[in-house]
C-alpha cells in the first residue's frame, strides 16, 4: 500500500529512476575526484530539481561573495537559477543552520512576514539557537573524531566544542589550543584529547616502571601531523611521511613533488619536545587518561618505527613546511607552530572552503583536505595536462581575508554566506544545463541529509523524539549525542548505513548502498514513528484537525516543509478518505521516503 502511495504521488515512477537511484547518484561522487563529484552533483541536482526559468537577471549583490560569483556569471555569459521561493530557502536555511527541518509554525511564520529584511533576520535566529550549536559541536567533532580514543575525556572535549560555538570564540584561538594542550586530558584540558587521540601504542606492558614506553611517541607525532595538516592546512602530508615526493605524487600533488621526507619530519619536530604518557597505575594500564607535557630532546629522525617504513635519518628540527619559518628560539615550539599556521592564509582558506562545501555543495577546491598550491595561482598555470585547482581563486582568497579581518569569527562567516544571493539561488533551473556552469555556482546544488540530519529530521517530523545518552544524561535527538557510537542499537544501525562515521577515522560520505532506500522503507525508526500513537504527530492532527485537507496541508508542512500541490492534494485526499487514520499514516510515510525529505534543496 504504502509504496503504491509513492508511485501514484509521481515520486516513484514505474520504467524512471526511483528515490534508491536518486539517493545512489547523490552519495557516489563524494570523495571522488573533483570532476567527478561537481558533475554528479550536478546530475543529481538537475535529476531532482527542474521547473523554474534560468535567467540572466540581475539579483541583488549583497557582498562581495555575489560580486565574485554573479560578476563572473555576468563577464562568461553564463545563466543562473532565480532565488529561491520562501518555502525553499526556509528549509534549506534551516537544515543548513542547525541540522533540523523547520517545524509548521517556523514555516507559516516565515511565510507570512511581511519584512523586507525577512531572510537576514531568520539567519540570524537560527544562528542565536541552541540548535545551531547541536548542529554544529556534532559536525567539529566528527571532524576532529572526538571519539571512544579520548576516553573519560570525551564529555569534557564535547562541552568545550559546544562552549566555544556557544561564545563564537575565535576559530584562531580554538585551533591553538587544539595544537598546544598540555596536562591531564582527561579531567582538565579538553584541548589536549586531539593530540592524545592519536596516540600509537607500543606494548601492552611496559619495561619502564613509570609506563612511559606504552606510546611510540616518534609514530603519534607523525600520526597528529598528518591529522592537523589536513583538518587545518588542507594539505595531505601522509606520502611524505614515508618517502620524498619526487618520482611518486607527480599524478597526485605537484606542490608535494617538491617535497621531501626531511620536510616532513622536520613539521612534525615541531611536536619534538612533547610527549604523551599513558597513564599506568598500580601496575594497570589506565589507558583512557593521558598525561601530555614538553619535556622529550626533540624529534628523533632515526626512531623506531611500527606504522610506516624505518625512518631515515635528516634534521628533526622544526621548520614550517608553508614558508620555511623556524620557531622563535627559547620559545615553545608548539606555541610557534600554532602562531605560524593560524596567520597564515592557507589556514583560512582551508576553513572557508571547508564551510562553503558543507553549505554550496562542493568546495571552491575539491577535495577539501587536499589542496594543491602549485595548481592555485591561475596567473602562473601548471604544466599540461594539470589544470588550476580552484574554480574561483579570488572568492576564496577573498573569503580566507575577511574570516582573518573578522578575528576568524565562524558565525560570522556563516552569516556572510548564507544572506548572500549566491546560497539564496534556486536548485531550480529550467532551462539546458551546461556542465560548464557548475564550477560557477549558476544554482543551488542538492546535498542528502547527513545521518545525523536524516534521523532528527525523521524525529521532528513525527514528533516522536528518541531517549539517548550522551554522558549522563537523555537527549532526544542525535546531534545533540556526546558520542554517537552509545546510540541504541537500532539508531546505530541506521545511521552506520547512512554513512555516520566511526570517529577513528577522518569523516567521509557514505556510499553508494541499496541499503539506504530499503531501510528507509522498513526500518522502525520510521514506520513505528508514523503510526498514530504515543503522540505522534500523526496521532495530534488526526484529533486537532476538522477536515482532510487541513490534516494533509499540516502534515506537508511538518514533513517536507511546503504546502502540496493540487494533484498531490487529490492522490493525498482519496487515501485518506477512505481511512482516514491509515491514510494520514501512509501518507507521511510516504512523504519521508520522498527525495524531497532525503535531500537539502
Amino acid at each position: 500500500m504504502r509504496v503504491l502511495f509513492l508511485l501514484t504521488l509521481g515520486w516513484l515512477a514505474p520504467g524512471q529512476q526511483h528515490a534508491q537511484d536518486q539517493i545512489d547518484q547523490a552519495h557516489r561522487p563524494l570523495f571522488q575526484t573533483e570532476a567527478d563529484k561537481k558533475k554528479a552533483l550536478s546530475t543529481v541536482t538537475a535529476d531532482l530539481r527542474g521547473g523554474a526559468a534560468a535567467s540572466m537577471a540581475r539579483v541583488p549583490r549583497r557582498n562581495y561573495i555575489d560580486e565574485h560569483i554573479f560578476g563572473r556569471m555576468e563577464k562568461d555569459r553564463v545563466p543562473h537559477a532565480p532565488l529561491a521561493g520562501d518555502e525553499e530557502f526556509a528549509r534549506r536555511a534551516y537544515i543548513d543552520a542547525t541540522g533540523r527541518i523547520p517545524s509548521v509554525e517556523d514555516v507559516t511564520a516565515f511565510l507570512a512576514d511581511k519584512s523586507p529584511n525577512k531572510r537576514e533576520n531568520l539567519v540570524d535566529k537560527l544562528l542565536a539557537s541552541d540548535a545551531f550549536i547541536d548542529k554544529w559541536s556534532y559536525y567539529f567533532e566528527d571532524l576532529f573524531r572526538a571519539g571512544g580514543r579520548m576516553g573519560y575525556g570525551l564529555n569534557l572535549f564535547h562541552y568545550w566544542v559546544r562552549e566555544w560555538l556557544r561564545l563564537d570564540r575565535p576559530y584562531n584561538e580554538v585551533a591553538t589550543e587544539l595544537l598546544t594542550g598540555a596536562g591531564k586530558t582527561s579531567f582538565s584540558v579538553p584541548g589536549g584529547l586531539y593530540f592524545a587521540r592519536d596516540f600509537v601504542k607500543a606494548k601492552d606492558d611496559p619495561d619502564a616502571p613509570d609506563g612511559m614506553d606504552l606510546v611510540n611517541i616518534p609514530d603519534t607525532v607523525d600520526e597528529f601531523t598528518i591529522t592537523y595538516s589536513k583538518v587545518f592546512l588542507g594539505l595531505n602530508l601522509a606520502c611524505i611521511s614515508c618517502h620524498d615526493g619526487r618520482a611518486h605524487l607527480e599524478k597526485v600533488n605537484l606542490y608535494l613533488t617538491g617535497k621531501k621526507r626531511e620536510d616532513f619530519f622536520r613539521q612534525a619536530g615541531f611536536y619534538g619536545k612533547t610527549r604523551q604518557i599513558m597513564n599506568w597505575e598500580n601496575g594497570y594500564q589506565a589507558n583512557q587518561e593521558y598525561t601530555v607535557d614538553d619535556l622529550a630532546p626533540g624529534y628523533d629522525t632515526k626512531a623506531e618505527s611500527i606504522v610506516r617504513i624505518p625512518r631515515n635519518g635528516g634534521s628533526g628540527k622544526p621548520r614550517f613546511i608553508l614558508s620555511g619559518e623556524e620557531p622563535v628560539a627559547g620559545r615553545n615550539e608548539r606555541d610557534e607552530l600554532a602562531r605560524l599556521m593560524t596567520s597564515h592564509l592557507q589556514f583560512s582558506r582551508t576553513f572557508t572552503n571547508r564551510i562553503w562545501a558543507e553549505l554550496m555543495g562542493f568546495g571552491i577546491v575539491e577535495p577539501v583536505d587536499d589542496f594543491d598550491l602549485d595548481r592555485y595561482d591561475p596567473k602562473n598555470p601548471p604544466p599540461a595536462p594539470w589544470a588550476i585547482q580552484p574554480s574561483n581563486p579570488a572568492l576564496l582568497d577573498a573569503m580566507a581575508r575577511d574570516f582573518q579581518q573578522s578575528n576568524y569569527s565562524f558565525k560570522k562567516f556563516l552569516r556572510r554566506v548564507m544572506t548572500s544571493s549566491a546560497y539564496q539561488l534556486s536548485s531550480k533551473f529550467d532551462g539546458t544545463w551546461e556542465e560548464t556552469y557548475t564550477p560557477y555556482y549558476a544554482r543551488k546544488y542538492v546535498r542528502m541529509l547527513s545521518a545525523a540530519e536524516l534521523h532528527d529530521a525523521i524525529t521532528i517530523a513525527t514528533s516522536r523524539p528518541a531517549k539517548l545518552a550522551s554522558g549522563e544524561a537523555r537527549v532526544p535527538m542525535v546531534q545533540q549525542m556526546s558520542e554517537p557510537g552509545k546510540a541504541d542499537k537500532e539508531v546505530k544501525g541506521f545511521m552506520r548505513i547512512f554513512g555516520q562515521s566511526n570517529r577513528d577515522d577522518m569523516p567521509k560520505k557514505a556510499t553508494p548502498s541499496s541499503l539506504q532506500a530499503m531501510l528507509l522503507m522498513q526500518s522502525k525508526i520510521v514506520t513505528d514513528r508514523v503510526l498514530a500513537l504515543e503522540g505522534s504527530r500523526v496521532e495530534k492532527l488526526l484529533t486537532e484537525t476538522k477536515t482532510d485537507g487541513e490534516l494533509i496541508d499540516k502534515l506537508f508542512l511538518s514533513t517536507i516543509s511546503r504546502q502540496p500541490t493540487q494533484s498531490e492534494k487529490e492522490v493525498a485526499g482519496r487515501a485518506v478518505g477512505k481511512d482516514r487514520r491509515r491514510g494520514a499514516e501512509n501518507l507521511q510515510w510516504a512523504l519521508i521516503n520522498s527525495p524531497e525529505f532525503l535531500f537539502n534543496y
